[in-house]
């Protein structure tokens, strides 16, 4: 049995991520990347939201750039280089939704790299960390 949480959505959507860096380059801004991800997920037919709200208890709500297919958050940047909190926030957003996986797409990155985030609060993602898969 295949243990990679959403395997072959999150590399339809990693098809999507290269084809838009590779069509945009790496120094647009977040939103221009935000905007061209919302036409390519909408021309191949995915169901998707786009800043959907995260409530966060008794806080305002925060807002993840995507949530696809009802299965996966995805948070875009465009900055030099991923930081700790970066993952943090992802961490806490799985942990409030309740879902299994997160993807942080840095455009930025000379090479681009899906960064994979699964939430730790859930007994079969950590086994699953453990493994190394």
């Amino acid at each position: 049995e295949d243990k990679i949480v959403e395997k072959e959505l999150s590399y339809k959507l990693g098809g999507i991520f290269f084809k838009i860096q590779g069509e945009f380059g790496r120094f647009c801004r977040e939103k221009q990347y935000a905007d061209v991800l919302e036409k390519e997920l909408k021309n191949t037919g995915f169901n998707f939201e786009r800043e959907y709200p995260i409530e966060m208890g008794d806080r305002k709500s925060n807002f993840v750039d995507f949530f696809v297919e009802g299965k996966i958050l995805v948070d875009l940047k465009a900055k030099p280089f991923l930081e700790k909190e970066d993952f943090y926030q992802m961490k806490r957003y799985l942990e409030v939704s309740g879902l299994k996986l997160g993807l942080l797409v840095n455009f930025q990155d000379k090479y681009l790299k899906p960064k994979r985030v699964l939430n730790s609060r859930d007994s079969d993602a950590k086994l699953r960390m453990h493994a190394n898969l």
